[in-house]
């Protein structure tokens, strides 16, 4: 993995953090980081993690995890064949990720989707699958040129298995 050319942390949002200066292009996720996300933190309705360039304090890009479910009959026969016959099985929800103007093109968003899988893959809640809603055909080749694919009826809706996961960071399980 290509990591970021600065200091770098990532963490949860907090209000130290300056969201102010924050411009990815993408007014929706802009305006969320301003003046959404705090809100949904308080609320438990999603994680949201920053990844701050240390040498300028400027938050560089962000992304949010939450808890979501899928349909078992959305899922390939070959995934549910190894899964119980409930009607959803869990999954998280990578709902948002963006990398501010200043950094974009120098790999951030890959860093970024590979901390979040990393931190849904060692969550302790379980999860069989990390599910993406890509705004648009960018950002859904996005994903899929890291593997996600696409659910059969929802072409924007997108999973990666945990199973893909586990192999993504070498584990076996």
């Amino acid at each position: 993995m290509k990591f970021p050319p600065f200091a770098y942390v990532v963490e949860p949002l907090d209000a130290q953090h300056n969201r102010s200066d924050f411009e990815c292009g993408v007014e929706p996720l802009d305006r969320y980081l301003k003046q959404q996300a705090s809100q949904d933190m308080r609320r438990r309705i999603a994680a949201l993690f920053v990844l701050v360039d240390q040498d300028i304090d400027s938050i560089a890009g962000y992304y949010t995890l939450a808890a979501t479910a899928i349909r078992l009959a959305e899922l390939p026969p070959e995934i549910t064949k190894k899964l119980p016959k409930y009607p959803l099985v869990p999954a998280t929800l990578l709902g948002r990720l963006a990398v501010d103007q200043r950094y974009q093109g120098q790999g951030i968003g890959s860093f970024l989707l590979m901390d979040a899988l990393r931190r849904s893959f060692n969550s302790e809640i379980a999860s069989m699958a990390v599910v993406v809603d890509a705004k648009d055909d960018k950002a859904r080749d996005f994903y899929e040129h890291h593997q996600f694919i696409p659910f059969s009826e929802q072409s924007q809706r997108l999973y990666l298995s945990m199973t893909t996961i586990a192999k993504l960071f070498g584990s076996s399980t």
